[in-house]
């Protein structure tokens, strides 16, 4: 598979960057330099499938900056709408369709890609792992050339699940992933909703190239959280952002700029990744379009919400 290098006259991020790795606790590019990656995410496929297309993409490229952008294809019903697991074969091949249109689209702009199995609902990864397997290896299979892919495993383990929980399914699922594939980055999620790093740090799976998630929406997360984040990486533990809000945890509410500008600061400060959420028009603060914006592509000003203004703002600065 070639992936852009070169557009309009100018190296794109993977021209510039190649094929990434983990080393310590950062993300590093093919010239051992620190290479954190600054992008979207999708919502719901399931729900949102119309902005995986290509103009979409370009336009986030070319006017937003992203250099990555994730696709979260939620594993359990959400919403109303089956998720992966929980579908037909019919759905299931869909969702393997949508993904395969994303991961070119970024190809074709040499921007990174994150494919997330979003667990959430489905609150234990262990719920569905014979799923998990089944869709890494069919799509590992397909994108062991696509060098510009990243692998997000487990998005948001919550309620009881124990990271315990969580490593006995990413030594089942991970392995699956490096048969196909044996030097992709792999992102594993951490308890409570992808908050506990620092407990991640005290027993780290014993597997290279491996991260570990952390999320964050900043009018509900605050220092505490942070605190446990310098924690973990002081233990040397590799952390990827791999979706924050400028809100409260639920997606709504006010938009903290001071607490985001806290968050942001501490992430650069240290090479950190992040990925910000969400693509959608949905009726929620953390939707980057106006809820009565029906445009798939080809945003002007006035159809973003407040945060998506924010948002891009941040991404080009």
């Amino acid at each position: 598979m070639t992936i852009c290098t070169q557009r309009n006259g100018t190296m794109t991020p993977f021209g510039f960057h190649g094929k990434l790795h983990v080393e310590g606790t950062l993300l590093l590019d093919e010239k051992n330099e620190p290479c954190p990656l600054r992008g979207v995410s999708t919502h719901n496929l399931s729900n949102y499938p119309k902005y995986i297309n290509r103009d979409a993409f370009t336009q986030m490229a070319d006017e937003w900056h992203i250099t990555v952008i994730r696709l979260a294809m939620y594993s359990d019903l959400a919403d109303g709408f089956h998720g992966y697991a929980d579908g037909d074969d019919a759905h299931r091949e869909e969702l393997e369709d949508l993904i395969m249109k994303g991961v070119e689209y970024a190809a074709d702009l040499g921007i990174y890609v994150l494919i997330d199995w979003h667990c959430l609902f489905d609150y234990d990864p262990n719920m569905h792992t014979d799923m998990a397997i089944h869709f890494f290896e069919k799509m590992c299979r397909k994108l062991a050339g696509y060098d510009h892919v990243i692998y997000e495993i487990c998005n948001e383990p919550n309620q009881e699940t124990t990271w315990e929980d969580i490593k006995k399914y990413a030594n089942k699922v991970i392995p699956v992933i490096r048969k196909e594939d044996p030097d992709k980055v792999i992102i594993v999620g951490t308890p409570v909703w992808s908050q506990d790093v620092d407990i991640a740090a005290q027993s780290p799976l014993d597997i290279p190239n491996i991260m570990y998630t952390l999320h964050f929406y900043a009018d509900t997360h605050r220092e505490p959280l942070r605190d446990k984040m310098k924690a973990a990486i002081a233990a040397g533990l590799p952390i990827f952002v791999t979706e924050f809000g400028l809100c409260d945890a639920s997606g709504s509410g006010l938009i903290n700029e001071e607490q985001t500008n806290l968050w942001l600061k501490l992430l650069n400060e240290n090479h950190i990744s992040y990925v910000m959420w969400n693509l959608s028009n949905k009726d929620e603060t953390s939707a980057f379009l106006a809820p009565t914006c029906t445009k798939e592509f080809d945003w002007k000003e006035e159809d973003l919400s407040a945060c998506g203004k924010m948002i891009k703002t941040y991404m080009t600065k």
